[in-house]
């Protein structure tokens, strides 16, 4: 049994997306932002940073892990599935997984802060993020000319990035030029693990 700690994000999609995928047996534990549960002394004790998600291995001596892409990692090497065994396959999937979790999951987060929640419209901030974003895009549409998953095969590398790219609409950025890009997003999209995994928390 997993113990997941998420909230509706693009950040916490990502592991109910696998633990889909991978057919393990979770438990939802929905934190709310507003009520500033991700900072509680009792979530803390889990996740020093204060941030979702988090997961609580019960079948592992409760072993706890982390931020999100370490958490696809280790799901992944827990079952044997979404991450190659070769080294070649393992480092090109881990490769995509940083790109999204170094670049697409920040920018596209801070364009919809600034664009959404900041206390003032900053319009460079929010044209620098965006632009950003929208270049980023871009890489993933040239590596999508060449094969149909972001690591050849389908894997936690997708799963990382689908929830982000598929709230484009949320930062106001475009798929205009990018039909690489949307039907890789309808591809993943259309996977039944991926359409159960985008609805948790409800």
């Amino acid at each position: 049994m997993i113990d997941l700690y998420t909230a509706a994000t693009p950040n916490g999609k990502k592991i109910s997306i696998a633990l889909e995928e991978l057919e393990l047996e979770y438990k939802v534990n929905a934190l709310s932002f507003s009520k500033r549960e991700q900072k509680s002394a009792e979530y803390l004790a889990i996740n020093p940073n204060g941030k979702i998600p988090a997961i609580i291995d019960r079948s592992a001596e409760d072993f706890v892990v982390f931020e999100s892409g370490a958490i696809l990692i280790y799901l992944a090497e827990k079952t044997g599935r979404l991450l190659p065994s070769d080294p070649k396959g393992r480092s090109t999937t881990i490769q995509w997984l940083m790109f999204q979790m170094a670049g697409v999951g920040p920018m596209m987060g801070q364009a919809g802060f600034f664009l959404r929640s900041a206390p003032e419209k900053i319009p460079y901030a929010i044209e620098r993020y965006q632009k950003e974003s929208r270049r980023l895009f871009e890489v993933l549409e040239r590596r999508l000319e060449d094969v149909d998953y972001l690591a050849g095969d389908y894997s936690i590398a997708d799963i990382a990035t689908y929830p982000w790219v598929a709230s484009y609409d949320y930062s106001e950025l475009s798929l205009e030029g990018l039909p690489k890009l949307e039907a890789w997003i309808e591809r993943v999209g259309a996977r039944p693990a991926v359409k159960a995994g985008m609805q948790i928390p409800g």
